[in-house]
Parts: structure tokens; sequence; C-alpha cells
């Protein structure tokens, strides 16, 4: 199935249906009066948030979602059909942005979020709601509420513990497939990854999620090579792991182009914490090794792990300093959502905030 992070939709709610003029006509009643029933009304487009999705492909080959319109009402004070909704079914992750693909209209994280997209129009009244006793035959009635309709952008971010970052070749790939049941495409060449790709970590009875991306190169933030745009799908880990080819000619530079490359991005992916490895490092020498790490330790302002994904070495080591991280952000979460929900019961029982000078 081809993988698919964005794509710009059309929605559109049903219009209300019209209300009707009738007036009761039956032999025997000589008074029968109005009885013009109101219109439906019209649907609502949702988009709702569902596990069993992890790609937008659905939305590439339909880009148009219309609710249908309320029926208009009819004698004898029948009221018009309401329109059925529309309902757009999205991965955990999506958000939903306007038509300037700027202002954020929801975020959704939880299987089951539902955000209303456009509103179906309310029914008009029939004249039988008119009738007072001063207009005992009104002969108006109210036409429905027009629809509502926009253009959204939907944009994939997938929700993971910790994201795998570096250029092409650096082993991310590898890496991935040595310690999750996934399988990514592996080869001996540049940009083998071409879509972002989840699995899930066992480590000492631990598990998390890690994602790899595929590799970025200098001047990624200006479309250079598959360009930086994957990189929101890393936005919302906890940790990055940081890997560097220790094969190439120059490992700093390797590390600092990544980390340009991440300042540029934005939205404060360079201040994530970040573990930095010298991968492949099978293929070195001792001596190499070591002249390696210290010329990337020198760049980064402290000593990277030595990893091999080929061999094995140090992978539990590195996997531990991850969990450690994400370990230590779900603590934190969950102290904050407690400390939420008490602050929220103090105020119903009208007792001062006992979370107050509190601190995660």
């Amino acid at each position: 199935m081809k993988f698919l992070d964005q794509a710009k939709v059309y929605v559109q709610s049903g219009a209300g249906g019209n209300g009707t003029v009738s007036f009761r006509r039956e032999k025997y009643i000589e008074f029968g009066g109005p009885d013009g029933g109101d219109g439906g009304r019209g649907g609502d487009v949702w988009a709702e948030c569902v596990h069993s999705l992890n790609t937008l492909i659905d939305y590439r080959y339909q880009q148009h979602f219309k609710a249908r319109r309320g029926e208009s009402g009819a004698g004898r004070d029948r009221f018009g059909k309401a329109g059925d909704d529309v309902v757009l079914k999205l991965p955990v992750g999506t958000q939903i942005f306007e038509e300037d693909n700027e202002t954020l209209i929801a975020d959704l994280t939880e299987p089951g979020q539902r955000v209303l997209l456009a509103k179906g129009g309310n029914g008009g009244w029939g004249n039988a709601r008119f009738k007072s006793s001063t207009n005992q035959a009104p002969r108006r009635a109210n036409e429905g509420q027009p629809a509502e309709e926009r253009w959204v952008w939907l944009r994939l971010k997938l929700i993971a513990d910790a994201g795998l970052v570096g250029l092409p070749n650096a082993g991310k790939s590898t890496f991935l497939a040595a310690t999750t049941a996934a399988k990514p495409k592996i080869a001996d060449y540049p940009f083998t990854t071409l879509n972002p790709g989840l699995g899930v970590v066992t480590v000492d009875d631990a598990a998390f999620v890690l994602a790899d991306i595929p590799g970025l190169i200098e001047g990624a933030h200006e479309g250079l090579g598959l360009g930086d745009r994957f990189l929101g799908h890393v936005e919302r880990t906890n940790v990055l792991l940081h890997l560097v080819d220790a094969t190439q000619d120059d490992v700093a530079d390797a590390y600092r182009t990544i980390r340009s490359e991440l300042t540029a991005y934005g939205n404060k992916l360079d201040e994530k914490p970040e573990i930095l490895a010298l991968s492949k490092v099978d293929s070195l020498t001792p001596e190499m090794r070591e002249e390696k790490a210290a010329e990337l330790a020198a760049a980064a302002g402290r000593k990277p792990m030595l990893l091999s994904s080929a061999s094995g070495e140090s992978v539990t080591d590195v996997l531990r300093a991850i969990n450690a991280y994400v370990a230590e952000t779900r603590r934190m979460q969950v102290e904050e959502a407690e400390a939420e929900e008490a602050r929220e019961q103090a105020e119903l029982e009208g007792r001062p905030d006992p979370t107050e000078g509190w601190q995660p």
C-alpha cells in the first residue's frame, strides 16, 4: 500500500430542507388550518480518528465529500427527513488545517476523537409554525439554511516515541530491522528509504515505537534530495537517535549537516533530546574507531556511542538509552494528567488548588 501523508479535500455539509405551506382540507372539518411541516436538517461532515489506518491514501483518489441535504416538509405536519452525515476516517496523528495550510483546526491523537468540519443547515419552518391568534392562516414558510463548504488540508504525523535521523545510508533502516519486526528496504545506495516506517521495540520488558524517516542531505530544507517534509513524522517523538556513518570521510561534517537541517526545519526539533551513535563500527579497525569517535565527539561536544546493527554491538545499550528518555517522559505525562484531574476535582468541590507550585 502506498504511503501518503498529505492530502487536500473539499467538504460540504447538507443544506436544510425547505418548510412547506399546506392547509388541512378534509370532509366534515370546517376549519382545517395550516399543517405544513418543517424541512429536515442537512447532514454534517465529521472527521474521526481511527486506529485501523496508517496512511491518507484513500484521500488521493477521492477529494470531494458532500453530505446530503434535508428533505422538504410536507402537509399533515410531516417533517422532512434529515440528511445523512459524512464521516472522514483518519489515522491517528492526523492534523487538519485550513486551506492556507497553516491554521490548525484539529490534531487527532487519540482513537475515537471527532471534530466537526462542516455543519449541516437547519431545516426551514413550515407554515404551521407561524399560526397565531391574529394569523390563523399563514401563507409563509422558511427555506432551509444553506450548506457550509471549505477546503481543508490533512497532514499525517506518525505517533512514535523515538525517531531515527541521519544522512542517507547512515544505517537507520538496518537498525530498525535489527530491533523491530519491521522489514524496511535495505540496500547499499542512498535514499533506499522513500517513506517513513514504524516498528515496535522491546527491551528489558518495556516497549516503545521507533520511527525511521528518509535520510536528509545538506539543503534539505530548501527541497534538495527528498526535502525535509518527512521530519514532521518525528516531531511528536520524545527523543532522537542520530546515526552517523563511521565509514565516511568526515563524520564531524555529517553530524553538523543534520543538526543544521533540524534547526532550519524549526518546530523545536533541534531542542529534542538526542542520542548520538557512530554506526557501522564493525567495518573499522580499533585505531580507526578511536579516531572517528574522537572527531565526532569534538564536533558534538559529547562522546558518541559505538554501534553496529549488523553485528549487534551496543544495540541493547542504545535501546536502553532511548527507553530511559521514553520512560521518563511517560512518567511526567502521567503525573501531569493526575495533577490536572486533582485540579478539576478541587474546583468542583470548591477547594484550593492542591497542585499549586507543583512542577513535573
